[in-house]
């Protein structure tokens, strides 16, 4: 018989007519949350997260498994793209839950053995989390067990300056990830910070952005007047600008 008892505040009853209870996984930060700080080995050393990256972005992101094929991709991308990220004050971090030795051992392959679109001898040197512990994975959700509970899925953090997630991205193991769309998400939420504005669908650096609509009838009404503001403006709730040339 259902019994609402049987379930405590980590359990959860799914049917009416049995108890079955089941736990629920820790509750994973949301966009416009802080993120939640750790301590962890890497294969640079301890990290003290958020502490040792004050004042800079962070994507941190989870993989299902060292020396599986699509995070070895997705690893040799990354590195790709690292120095772009460090241009635009951001830093990687990387987890999954094997040990320091296993990420050393498949980090060290990457570099001496595989060669993927043209790259080879590619170097990983952003700190990689091992968390054979679970904890850090936890703590951000990465583990999910309907797809499995000894490998984290693909999830991507973005974290601001100030240690408040921005952005979370989840993705199927069988599915790498778009690393064009990491780099696009990235500067769209650095341009929304930096100009005051929005940006529309499939927006690109360069092209004209959403400026904020009026509040209050009069502004409405200016607004769609146009008067010299240097809007392009549809109708009042929605109206476009050029950003200055950096």
């Amino acid at each position: 018989m259902s019994d609402d008892k049987c379930c405590q505040s980590d359990i959860e009853c799914c049917g009416d007519d049995d108890c079955c209870c089941y736990e629920i996984g820790a509750r994973f930060p949301l966009i416009g949350e802080k993120a939640p700080a750790f301590k962890a080995v890497t294969t640079n050393g301890e990290i003290n997260f958020p502490a040792d990256y004050e004042g800079k972005w962070v994507i941190l992101f989870s993989h299902p498994a060292d020396f599986t094929p699509v995070c070895t991709t997705e690893f040799m991308t990354f590195a790709s793209i690292q120095d772009e990220l460090r241009a635009m004050n951001t830093e990687l971090i990387g987890l999954s839950i094997d040990s320091n030795f296993s990420h050393i051992a498949w980090l060290r392959t990457i570099k001496e053995k595989i060669t993927w679109k043209g790259a080879s001898n590619v170097e990983v040197t952003f700190p990689v989390i091992a968390d054979l512990s679970m904890e850090v994975a936890n703590l951000y959700g990465m583990v999910q067990p309907a797809s499995s509970t000894t490998q984290a899925v693909r999830a991507v953090f973005f974290i601001d300056p100030s240690a408040t997630i921005r952005a979370l991205v989840y993705y199927p193991a069988s599915a790498g990830r778009n690393f064009d769309e990491i780099k696009r998400l990235l500067v769209a939420m650095q341009t929304a910070d930096k100009h005051g504005v929005a940006t529309p669908a499939d927006w690109r650096p360069g092209d004209k952005v959403i400026v904020p609509p009026p509040t209050t009838i009069a502004a409405a009404n200016e607004r769609v007047a146009g008067s010299g503001s240097g809007y392009e403006a549809m109708d009042w709730f929605l109206s476009f600008k050029d950003l200055p040339e950096a």
